[in-house]
């Protein structure tokens, strides 16, 4: 066989370009920015209330404590927390005409004056020990369409649905600490 050739492992091109846009990503974002933890919500089981709290334990194996969603996988599950940018839960809401609390989006935390990283494997750092690894974007699912027609929709564009992650180091948040990207 030819030294000069060689062979490229499956899905290996892919993880590079991966790799590169969290690159370009942390370069352009690692100026000390930082947001707040604007709202924090969980529910005991599919399709209960939303609960709102003013803090939280976060833990490895359930997310946020109290929040069906963080443990139902077991092991490494992607989407055990959610969180959204207050203004694009504004700017959706605002296009459909309505005001609408933004626990009824059903995610767990709301971030607010921070752009949070469009990009898979970046990780955030919540108050002084939480790291959470943004992990793909939340999709919008049929039931904001019972909040507002076109709900849906207004929040497909840009990741305004917000973003899932998993936990990378547990412990406790609350409304008011800063947000910001963890190199």
């Amino acid at each position: 066989m030819d030294s000069a050739v060689t062979l490229a492992r499956p899905g290996s091109s892919s993880k590079r370009a991966e790799n590169a846009r969290k690159e370009a990503f942390l370069e352009g974002r690692l100026d000390g920015t930082v947001g707040t933890l604007a709202g924090i919500a969980r529910h005991m089981r599919p399709k209960a209330p939303m609960e709102t709290v003013d803090h939280a334990a976060v833990t490895l194996e359930r997310g946020i404590v109290g929040d069906f969603r963080g443990a139902m996988k077991g092991k490494p599950y992607r989407r055990q927390v959610t969180l959204m940018e207050r203004g694009d839960w504004e700017a959706a809401t605002a296009e459909v005409g309505h005001v609408i609390p933004w626990e009824e989006r059903r995610s767990n935390l709301l971030i607010d004056g921070f752009d949070l990283p469009q990009v898979r494997g970046i990780r955030v750092r919540i108050g002084d020990d939480v790291v959470l690894e943004i992990t793909r974007e939340t999709d919008p699912c049929e039931r904001m369409e019972v909040l507002a027609d076109g709900l849906r929709a207004a929040l497909l564009p840009d990741w305004r649905g917000g973003a899932c992650a998993m936990v990378i180091t547990g412990g406790t948040i609350a409304v008011g600490d800063e947000i910001r990207i963890e190199r």
